[in-house]
This record gives C-alpha cells, sequence and structure tokens, in this order.
C-alpha cells in the first residue's frame, strides 16, 4: 500500500513539474519560432506555432539594422563592473555580519533584510535624486553604483559564512594570519559555490535590467541592449520581425552564461577540504 501511494505521489510530482515546465518554456519557444517567421505569418489567421517557410534572414535584418556591438560593449561595461563589485561588497559584508560579534550588527543586519521588503518603485525617486546631485545622470557610472549593494547576496553569503566554523578562522589568526588575509585565502574560496551563484544571478539582473536604465539614460550612445530594444517601438507601429529577432539576440549571452557556469553552483560544500 505504502509503496502504491509512493508512486501515485511521484507520478503526480512528475506530471506537475513537466507541466509547470512546459508553461515555461511555451513562451520562449513561441518567441524563438516567431522570430524565424516572415513578416506575412506572424498575424496570419489562424495562428501557427511553426512557420511554414522558416528564415534566418530576420537576425541578419536586426544585426545590420541595431548597433549590437555598441549596445553589446555597453550592457557589458554594466553587467560586469557591477557583478564584481557586488560580489566583493556582499562577501565583505556577509561576512562580518557572520563572524563578528557586534550587537549593533544584528540590527544592521535587520535593516538590510527590511529593503526587499520594499518594491523597488518606492526607491527609485530618492535614488534618482541622489544620482543627479553627484552628477551621474546619463552616464554607465548612475547604472552601476546604485546596484552594487544587494540583500540578497549580502544575506547569501552571511548564510553560507554562518556553516564556516569559527575554530578555522581561529587557528589562521594563531598562524598570524590578519583578517584581509583570511577573507580572501580561506573565505572566498570555500564560498565559491555562493560566488558563482551570486554572480550569475547579478549578470541576469543587471543584463536584464530595463526601468533604471530607461530612466537614469537619455544619449543612444550609451542605451543598454534592453533599452535599445524598446527603442524600436514606436508610436504609430513596431517593427515586430526586426524587434522578434533582436529579442532573440539579445538572450544570447544569458544563455552562454547559463550553459558555461550552472554546473558550478553546487560544485563544493563549506566544508570542501576540510578534516575531521
Amino acid at each position: 500500500m505504502n509503496k502504491l501511494n509512493d508512486r501515485v505521489s511521484t507520478g503526480l510530482l512528475t506530471t506537475a513539474m513537466y507541466v509547470l515546465a512546459l508553461m515555461y518554456l511555451f513562451p520562449i519557444a513561441w518567441l524563438l519560432l516567431s522570430s524565424i517567421k516572415p513578416g506575412s505569418e506572424l498575424f496570419s489567421y489562424p495562428l501557427s506555432i511553426f512557420p511554414d517557410t522558416p528564415t534566418l534572414e530576420n537576425y541578419g535584418y536586426a544585426w545590420s539594422t541595431m548597433e549590437f556591438i555598441k549596445y553589446f560593449i555597453n550592457t557589458l561595461i554594466v553587467t560586469v563592473v557591477t557583478t564584481v563589485l557586488t560580489i566583493i561588497a556582499s562577501a565583505t559584508c556577509g561576512f562580518a555580519l557572520a563572524k563578528y560579534n557586534y550587537k549593533w550588527l544584528s540590527v544592521f543586519f535587520i535593516c538590510i533584510l527590511a529593503t526587499t521588503m520594499l518594491p523597488t518603485e518606492v526607491i527609485m525617486n530618492p535614488t534618482f535624486m541622489v544620482i543627479q546631485y553627484l552628477g551621474l545622470y546619463d552616464s554607465l557610472a548612475g547604472l552601476i553604483i546604485p546596484s552594487i549593494n544587494t540583500a540578497t547576496g549580502i544575506f547569501m553569503f552571511r548564510q553560507y559564512f554562518l556553516t564556516v566554523p569559527d575554530d578555522l578562522l581561529e587557528s589562521a589568526r594563531i598562524d598570524g594570519a590578519g583578517e584581509g588575509r583570511i577573507f580572501f585565502k580561506l573565505m572566498m574560496p570555500i564560498a565559491k559555490p555562493i560566488t558563482i551563484t551570486l554572480a550569475i544571478f547579478s549578470f541576469q539582473w543587471r543584463w536584464n535590467d530595463y526601468v533604471w536604465p530607461l530612466i537614469v539614460l537619455s544619449d543612444p550612445n550609451k542605451y543598454t541592449v534592453q533599452v535599445a530594444l524598446r527603442s524600436i517601438v514606436g508610436a504609430d507601429n513596431i517593427n515586430w520581425v526586426l524587434l522578434l529577432s533582436a529579442s532573440v539576440i539579445s538572450i544570447i549571452p544569458m544563455i552562454l552564461l547559463f550553459i558555461v557556469f550552472q554546473r558550478y553552483i553546487m560544485d563544493t560544500g563549506a566544508t570542501s577540504g576540510m578534516k575531521d
């Protein structure tokens, strides 16, 4: 009887997993298949998922029409610099919150977590005022600086560093290692899974960021990819062939990122390399 119940439960959970996966994959499949349709087929009736006459000329048209190289460079600068600074800031803050015993740190940590309860739109106006006051409006630095600190990254590193035995740090201090050496030579290598995980998340957040760059940037030469895609949408009409194919091109770096780095996310644990 128990085996039957286990099989039924497993079957239901597996079915639910496949249904959920299809719900996520269907819009992506529709985008990819629509991007290789000629313009005459996009709104043909009845609508069909698969193109009758698939063509890759849409991608050539999008690449030649839009200045993708420029937009990719702008986006990569913002994404890479922000990701590196986010990892450093989150790791140092998480290390302090996890391993230093000061009462005010607990209050500080609660304040950090409280920021996750605020919608981004709530703090967008004061953040923009600060950026404008500092003279960072219409600059890539205006995109980078407000995005460095993330409560999610700090929380991830803090929780991970809590799993590292304090005896390991004390042994390093007895051997004469300073706090900087302990952090960079001991804690950061141990936190490799969290570092890679946060790097992937941060890269995705910044690459797909749309609202903040739209507010901060006004010079088309400084547009990121997402803002450049928005510029395709006109007031009276939309070039759907260009928009669909350009959207597919814009997600290629993210696909490559996940293919290369996803296997490292759970590669090691906090106790790897330690003796019992």
